[in-house]
């Protein structure tokens, strides 16, 4: 589908893309969000008014827990040299909350690659360790962008199959600064590609929450289809 037919928005000079901008990303020790302990964070800053722009903030962390086999071999952080070099959990989701919450009061654009994880993840480890939650927005998602402006693609959506569609290098996949800088780079190659998208960003979160919730509700109905009446896709974003 061309991106014209898409949406009826003109690109605005204001765009969240030619500005100041922050990629997120978490490695943890487990898929489930209720559960998962960050290993390492990453924010990385990219700002044109900056000359050394990109700038890399990465938090190697401690979970407190045994981090399993299973994901070890995804980021190659194991339990031993967690307890040897990572940083007090507490101390560092209590640096990471802050410097994300200025982020977020600044109005920056936070993109974060399958938002819901990564955030409901911090959210979780901020309830643990007894901190405030700020209010997550503006996000950009370069996955629910994806499903919209190239919904019929086939193939994986992953960050690393968006960076080949995107022509984004991807050094040292499923580690937090490289995946969060490649999370800025493809969502930037995303805005340049379909100018519709070039909006200042809290325009953008808005509109990425009915998409999401639109995509949500279109997978159900497509796995009801198949006879999976019991399935209920979660359709809410960024949490």
């Amino acid at each position: 589908m061309e991106s014209d037919a898409l949406f009826e928005l003109h690109p605005s000079g204001a765009s969240w893309h030619r500005r100041r901008r922050v990629g997120f990303d978490l490695e943890t020790t487990s898929r489930f969000p209720a559960e998962a302990r960050i290993v390492s964070a990453a924010l990385v800053t990219c700002d044109p008014e900056d000359s050394g722009s990109p700038r890399v903030r990465e938090w190697l962390v401690n979970p407190g827990i045994d981090v399993p086999e299973e994901t070890v071999k995804i980021h190659g952080l194991s339990t031993d040299y967690l307890r040897e070099h990572g940083q007090e959990p507490a101390e560092a989701v209590g640096e990471l909350l802050a410097a994300l919450t200025r982020e977020f009061l600044a109005g920056t654009a936070v993109v974060v690659m399958n938002a819901p994880y990564d955030l409901a993840v911090l959210r979780a480890e901020a309830a643990r360790y007894g901190f405030e939650f700020p209010r997550p927005s503006p996000v950009i998602d370069p996955l629910v962008i994806d499903k919209q402006v190239d919904k019929y693609r086939r193939g994986k959506r992953r960050l690393h199959d968006l960076c080949g569609v995107h022509g984004v290098e991807l050094a040292e996949a499923h580690s937090a600064a490289p995946d969060a800088l490649a999370a800025v780079q493809v969502a930037d190659c995303q805005a340049e590609k379909y100018p519709e998208l070039q909006m200042p960003a809290q325009q953008l979160h808005d509109l990425q929450v009915v998409w999401k919730a639109d995509q949500a509700e279109d997978f159900q109905a497509y796995l009801r289809r198949q006879g999976k009446t019991d399935t209920v896709i979660d359709g809410s974003w960024p949490l």
